[in-house]
């Protein structure tokens, strides 16, 4: 969880029944009864994903990054005919990406992610994450 703020408005002391693990019980439960309504979000990473393929690859590997959920912002020619795609994807969607990579590009590709930022997680697939978080 990121941006949790909680601000103590009432307490009280006494020298018998406080200690530091009941005021650590309380803000656990004050956290547990909060969080529900506070309209919690599912985040993930998202990075910069830059790729260079041989020009006869580069529709393939853009429709692999689509696949993936990823948004492409870009394509520059390189020369010798290779082209640097400029792509933002879910590092999450990302683990098979190098041997997808290897096959279209018969291995003449490269790659480098580089994390950008975190971004809500879409609701169809925020929905399957917690029902299989729920099952183990």
């Amino acid at each position: 969880m990121v941006g949790i703020k909680a601000t103590l408005y009432d307490g009280s002391y006494h020298p018998v029944d406080s200690s530091e693990m009941s005021f650590k019980i309380a803000a656990s439960l004050a956290y547990k009864n909060g969080i529900p309504q506070a309209n919690p979000v599912l985040l993930e990473p998202v990075g910069t994903l830059k790729a260079l393929c041989n020009d006869e690859a580069m529709g393939d590997i853009i429709g692999d990054i689509n696949k993936r959920r990823g948004r492409v912002l870009g394509m520059t020619p390189q020369g010798n005919g290779m082209q640097e795609i400029l792509a933002e994807v879910p590092i999450g969607e990302m683990a098979s990406f190098p041997t997808s990579m290897r096959q279209i590009t018969q291995g003449r590709g490269s790659f480098e992610i580089e994390f950008a930022r975190y971004e809500k997680v879409p609701e169809h697939i925020a929905q399957k994450i917690i029902e299989d978080s729920k099952e183990e």
